[in-house]
């Protein structure tokens, strides 16, 4: 596996990987009408270029195949982590996460922080997260549970992660 930045290529395989990651990975923590909410259908590829490659994002590849991908924005915010169902709980998202910081220390920035789903707040403790507070979301008149988290970024670790 390799982590690597997004291509436009990436559009499409990203889009529909989104897509099928809420409606399998968090079904054990959402109700169908919450996923539904949450990913009504496939994103527009195009559309999902535009942001992406306005942002930092990142892609976690194997033989070819998008298995996971992160995107940053310049605030520290993670806007975006997922990982194809059958990818998690294999180190994909370790080593994508570990990608994801050190672009955020090569950024400078002090923290990053994101809202993390349910079934991904236990991911993010184990990356150094802390909860922020719990919050409720409205996505299509349906509420979600998820939590703010953030990770203080310190600057003597950057020399260790680099040379990892």
């Amino acid at each position: 596996m390799k982590v690597r930045a997004y291509e436009a290529r990436d559009a499409h395989e990203i889009s529909q990987l989104f897509y099928e990651t809420v409606h399998a990975v968090n079904r054990a923590d959402y109700s169908p009408e919450q996923l539904r909410a949450w990913a009504p259908e496939t994103p527009d590829p195009a559309l999902w270029h535009a942001r992406m490659q306005s942002r930092c994002t990142l892609v976690a590849e194997e033989e070819g195949e998008v298995v996971a991908f992160a995107e940053l924005k310049e605030d520290g915010h993670l806007d975006m982590f997922y990982c194809r169902q059958d990818r998690v709980s294999q180190g994909v998202g370790s080593r994508l996460y570990r990608a994801v910081e050190y672009e955020a220390r090569t950024c400078k920035l002090a923290r990053i922080f994101t809202e993390a789903s349910i079934t991904a707040r236990p991911f993010f403790r184990r990356q150094g997260f802390v909860t922020v507070r719990e919050q409720t979301v409205t996505r299509h008149g349906v509420e979600l549970t998820n939590f703010v988290m953030e990770k203080t970024l310190r600057p003597a670790q950057s020399q260790a992660l680099h040379s990892s």
